[in-house]
Parts: C-alpha cells; sequence; structure tokens
C-alpha cells in the first residue's frame, strides 16, 4: 500500500478532536504522575526490560501518560504523535508533573527519515495499543524503526490483536482481515475512554465531555500480524519473542467484556477466547 498522507491528514484533525474528549475525563493527570502514578502495564514493561539511562523514543505517543511513565522508570525519552492536541497536552504535563521529556508533533514517517538524517539513535523504540492500524506502510515504518535503532537496541510493540479489530463492539465479524483498501469511519475516532472509564483513567475518572461526536473522519489501514512481522524482519531486525494474550489492556473493545485483575478485560462469559492484544520485542 503507498503511504497515504492524505489520508494521515484527515486522521490527525480526528485525532485532534477526539483527543481533547478522551483528556476531558482524565482529572489532574499531572499530580497522579507526581505522585509516582503509572499508566503503564506489566506487558510492556516486562518486554522493554531495564530502562535505566536508556534513550527511548516513542512513537504515537498520544498525550504523552506512558511516556512520562516511562521517564520515571530511568529512561530519557522522546515522543512523537501527528496530533497537535496530543502533543500539547503531553508537554504540558511534563512541565506540570516535573517529568523531562522531549515531544514532537509530524507524522511519524516524516520525522522517523529526519532523524535518521540526523544520525539520531535510540536504545529502545515502544509502540502500543491502537498504533500499527493508522499506518498506511508498513515497509517504510519498519525500515524507519531500524534505521534509528542502535545496533544492541531494542524495538518493543503492544497492540490490539488484529484478530480482535475484525470484530465490531458486538463481537460480530464485521471487518475483514486482510484488505487493501483503508476503512473509513465517517464520524471518527470515538470517545474510547468514556466506553472504558476506570479501566483507562484509574486515578478517577469524570464525566468530562458526554456524548462525543467527532466531526472529522478517520482511516484505518488493515494489517495482519504477518504482515506486521514480516515487515520488521524485512527490515533487518531479529524477532525475539512473540506474544499473543486472551485479553485487553484497559480498553472496551466489546459490550459486556469481563474485568479481572489488573484492569485486563476479556471477551463476555461464554464467549470462547481469541487473541486481543499481542506483543513483540
Amino acid at each position: 500500500m503507498p503511504l497515504r498522507k492524505d489520508l494521515h491528514e484527515d486522521n490527525r484533525l480526528s485525532w485532534n478532536q477526539a483527543t481533547k474528549a478522551h483528556n476531558s475525563h482524565k482529572g489532574d493527570q499531572a499530580k497522579f504522575l507526581r505522585e509516582g502514578g503509572s499508566t503503564l502495564f506489566p506487558e510492556e514493561i516486562e518486554l522493554l526490560g531495564d530502562l535505566a539511562n536508556c534513550s527511548l523514543l516513542h512513537l504515537q505517543c498520544n498525550s504523552g501518560q506512558d511516556t512520562l511513565s516511562l521517564a520515571q522508570l530511568g529512561a530519557v525519552v522522546t515522543g512523537v504523535d501527528i496530533s497537535d492536541e496530543a502533543i500539547s497536552v503531553a508537554q504540558t504535563l511534563s512541565i506540570a508533573s516535573g517529568i523531562p521529556a522531549t515531544f514532537y508533533r509530524p507524522d511519524v514517517f516524516d520525522w522517523l527519515q529526519e532523524a535518521a538524517d540526523r544520525g539520531d539513535r535510540f536504545d529502545r523504540v515502544f509502540s502500543s495499543y491502537g498504533a500499527v492500524c493508522w499506518l498506511s506502510n508498513l515497509t517504510l515504518w519498519a525500515n524507519g524503526i531500524a534505521a534509528v535503532l542502535n545496533p544492541s537496541g531494542r524495538f518493543v510493540l503492544v497492540d490490539f490483536h488484529p484478530v480482535a479489530l475484525a470484530f465490531d463492539e458486538n463481537l460480530q465479524y464485521a471487518f475483514s482481515y486482510f484488505s487493501d483498501e483503508p476503512l473509513t469511519v465517517e464520524d471518527g475516532i470515538s470517545d474510547y475512554v468514556a466506553a472504558s472509564k476506570t479501566e483507562l483513567v484509574p486515578w478517577g475518572y469524570e464525566p468530562g465531555i458526554e456524548n462525543f461526536r467527532n466531526s472529522h473522519r478517520s482511516h484505518e489501514f488493515a494489517w495482519g500480524l504477518g504482515q506486521v512481522v514480516t515487515a520488521l524482519l524485512q527490515a533487518g531486525l531479529t524477532l525475539h519473542a512473540l506474544y499473543e494474550y486472551p485479553y485487553s489492556n484497559g480498553c472496551k473493545l466489546f459490550e459486556q467484556m469481563r474485568e479481572g485483575p489488573g484492569r485486563r478485560l476479556f471477551p463476555p462469559q461464554g464467549v470462547p477466547n481469541l487473541p486481543l492484544m499481542y506483543g513483540i520485542v
């Protein structure tokens, strides 16, 4: 699939609106972080390994909550996201929480190329939770990661499983697992924080913006797990681990999901288990 900058621009506008709604539910995030709170889950911490004094690049970092949580583990962090609103929130959070971080707002493809040209290198490159579906070209993405990763470095991806993303909120098979065409959603990115509530905001969910409806459409790209792994291998990376998980962390992908320990959400009662997340090192 070609690089679709035109669709990325639609997504930027859609994310700008959605991000305002998402953060309206999250209260005093700076206080939560200042007091040692973390938005990370055990899976990404385990896969990333010891971060003390590591330079870490967080791609598609959203509003920076995870980025700043990674900094609290000892990493020197750089976050990149396409959303103006998300990066503005991230920069404000960094200052208000007293946690140092550097944030940039370009298209991730542009930033990776510019960073490689500058000779920037990182000990860890990280991306998570709803990241891959916004990439219009996996080959350029994987090559960009390989170009900025130190030879002894580590790339970690934790994301929702493409099998799970083929179902709608009612667990009905609704979307093609394999598709050469992007999926356009006319009402754009939803307020998934309002759907998940305290699972995503454990320090205290607030009603915030209610009945949110996005006026900017969005476009998602259906990449199978094999396509993701192959792109990374063809970029010269070595596969160290590939995990699949029968739960989703914090995010209510379907109606009537069952809550488990640690804010893990499982399919509804009576539904056979299926992979809801995967992790790659």
